[in-house]
């Protein structure tokens, strides 16, 4: 058996598109201490220092300035009263280039959220099932003989 091209996923090994159960009731610290060390991963992840992103949010946010320190709040897990508002956490999304950070926060839901191709690739399974249950349907009304019944000529 030949091995794997290395430049293509290996979609058995885990789920792409995982899915999720939404919890019956959230645990706001436990959600709290995992959005804020996402954001602090996606901090460390990106090409930018933590005073750009500031500054990268700000413009994003058509504000004068977002301070470091609140960047800083924003990820601390100690700062438990310090919540990003939406409105922020869309533009920290933006300033870091983070995407994945929408599927981390909306997991609680249940939700899974698909980014670019992923999205056309999903519409292309949905597809692929529709023709699937289509053909299946030909086939059933291609099991009866078909009788046509003369119109004649009018």
């Amino acid at each position: 058996m030949s091995k794997p091209d290395p430049s293509q996923l290996d979609f058995f090994a885990q789920p792409v598109f995982p899915v999720r159960d939404g919890a019956k009731q959230v645990d706001l610290d436990r959600y709290r201490a995992k959005i804020k060390r996402a954001m602090a991963r996606a901090i460390r992840e990106c090409d930018y220092d933590r005073a750009t992103i500031a500054a990268r949010m700000a413009q994003y946010l058509g504000l004068p300035n977002i301070s470091k320190t609140t960047l800083d709040a924003y990820t601390a897990e100690s700062r438990n009263g310090h919540d990003v508002t939406l409105i922020r956490f869309t533009a920290f999304v933006h300033a870091t280039g983070a995407l994945w950070l929408w599927d981390e926060v909306a997991s609680v839901q249940g939700v899974t959220v698909l980014i670019g191709d992923e999205a056309r690739l999903a519409e292309i399974s949905r597809l692929r099932q529709e023709r699937k249950r289509i053909e299946a349907e030909i086939r059933r009304q291609s099991a009866r003989p078909v009788t046509l019944v003369s119109r004649g000529r009018g």
